[in-house]
């Protein structure tokens, strides 16, 4: 989820799962098009968000999307508890690259966008593209030496 708005933190419970107090939070923010809500689990003593279920809890409101999440049993929270947790994301390192590759990208085509549209110049646009694929390739570099590593 790419948020366009403020991201709404709603604490909803805490499970148990294994013995183990999971905090159960949602996060919520508009899409572009309606709210979209995600589950967030962490266990007690984490200090992060957590870890975010792949689910969406989609609503016209805050209040709609706050009743969907409410609405979910402990076992369907359970269920979802270790959905995310078997697939929570090991490579950060890579992650971060891969974002910052894709924050590029959108930055390329918004000036090229920029220029088909007259905001901008074609001398300024092609030295940021010529920029921007300096930083790519810098960062593609990075990649062989984060993969396969965790943490």
């Amino acid at each position: 989820m790419v948020p366009f708005g403020p991201v709404t933190h709603t604490p909803l419970t805490t499970i148990d799962v294994d013995g183990r107090a999971v905090r159960v939070t949602l996060h919520t923010a508009h899409d572009g098009i309606e709210l979209v809500g995600r589950l967030f689990f962490a266990e007690q003593g984490w200090t992060d968000n957590g870890i975010p279920d792949r689910g969406v809890l989609p609503g016209r409101t805050q209040h709609a999307v706050e009743q969907l999440a409410h609405s979910l049993r402990v076992e369907e929270l359970v269920q979802r508890y270790r959905r995310a947790n078997a697939e929570k994301r090991r490579f950060h390192g890579l992650r971060q690259i891969t974002m910052e590759m894709l924050a590029k990208v959108r930055y390329m085509n918004r000036v090229a966008v920029s220029v088909r549209t007259g905001l901008l110049d074609g001398e300024a646009a092609k030295q940021e593209m010529a920029l921007t694929e300096e930083e790519m390739q810098a960062l593609v570099r990075q990649m062989r030496h984060l993969a396969g590593i965790e943490g």
